[in-house]
């Protein structure tokens, strides 16, 4: 089965979807939705026999199987609301939404109207993050170092006094919604939901977290999360262990994982990373939209994802409210 494909949004991570999308052979683009007609043909010149939009409603009544939902943070909500409401499915680019409440709102919408819902984080997808869990998964986890920062390109904006959508509460913006999604994804997907959390924030005029370092306690241990916007780190990502320590070249697109024991043998765990970082993602929600309401276990694995999402989302919240980052749409 193809799905038809429809597009809110017209950045990068929409071009590299719909390549990764079109290159599991599962989807075909259709439609384009975009604030004016020049941006959606700008999108679409490189595909054959796609719709072009400048009216969301219009957008919505079209043939569509899917839709791909990347506009600001801050419309994931209305957008995918929209879409679940017109019978569609919808993938909505990470965070997927503000807060928990719009979180569970839309969930459950689309359990009332049988439509599926994912959250675009890709890392949790990548097999890499399926090797790192397996490994794990025998060994005694003390503490973890999580590092994810990489200089925006919205950063010139932002020091010339603009407000760019990155970097502006009403657009529910900050880094923590945005590189520190991978990290709580990485960390919840693999040590489960913290008993508490502390996010200590660099803050910008408009109103949201430009740097942070983030602790999520186990009780047990504690995962240390680092992230931002204004620089770029190359340090590595560490996992300790009672037997070693788990180096991780990255959080999301991780191409190389090494575990060294506390007597210096290092192991090196067999990662083959895909060449577009999305095309893990775009294969898993296909699985899902295909078979997942006649088969159990992939119901389940949707289930799981879903159930990870909101753990991600309300985690993220907490955080958010202790470094005292408000967004409107919490209202």
């Amino acid at each position: 089965m193809t799905f038809k494909l429809g597009i809110i949004g017209t950045g990068w991570i929409a071009t590299e979807f719909v390549e990764a999308a079109h290159g599991t052979g599962k989807y075909q683009l259709t439609a384009v939705y975009s604030r004016t007609i020049t941006r959606a043909l700008s999108f679409a010149e490189d595909y054959d026999d796609v719709e072009l939009f400048d009216n969301l409603d219009e957008f919505m009544t079209s043939d569509l199987d899917v839709v791909y939902i990347a506009s600001p943070n801050s419309f994931h909500y209305q957008h995918a609301k929209a879409a679940i409401l017109a019978g569609k499915n919808v993938i909505v680019e990470k965070p997927a939404f503000s807060n928990p409440k719009e979180f569970e709102e839309i969930h459950e919408l689309s359990v009332a109207h049988n439509a599926y819902i994912f959250e675009g984080a890709r890392n949790i997808h990548e097999r890499a993050f399926t090797t790192i869990s397996d490994f794990l998964s025998t060994k005694l986890v003390v503490g973890a170092d999580l590092t994810y920062a990489k200089y925006s390109s919205r950063m010139p904006a932002l020091m010339a006094g603009e407000l760019p959508n990155k970097w502006n509460a009403a657009m529910s913006g900050g880094i923590l919604a945005d590189l520190g999604c991978y990290l709580l994804y990485s960390a919840i997907g693999l040590f489960g939901k913290p008993r508490s959390v502390r996010y200590d924030a660099q803050m910008v005029p408009g109103g949201v977290d430009v740097s942070g370092i983030g602790v999520l306690e186990y009780g047990d241990f504690n995962v240390a999360i680092k992230t931002a916007g204004n620089l770029t780190s190359y340090l590595p990502s560490e996992i300790y262990t009672t037997d070693g320590t788990l180096i991780l070249d990255g959080i999301s697109a991780i191409q190389h994982a090494k575990f060294i024991t506390h007597d210096g043998e290092k192991i090196e765990l067999k990662i083959k990373p895909e060449k577009n970082h999305l095309a893990e993602e775009a294969a898993d929600f296909a699985e899902i939209m295909t078979g997942a309401s006649t088969d159990p276990e992939l119901f389940e694995r949707y289930e799981s994802w879903l159930q990870l999402a909101h753990k991600v989302c309300c985690t993220s919240y907490d955080m958010r409210k202790h470094a005292g980052i408000h967004f409107p749409a919490d209202d």
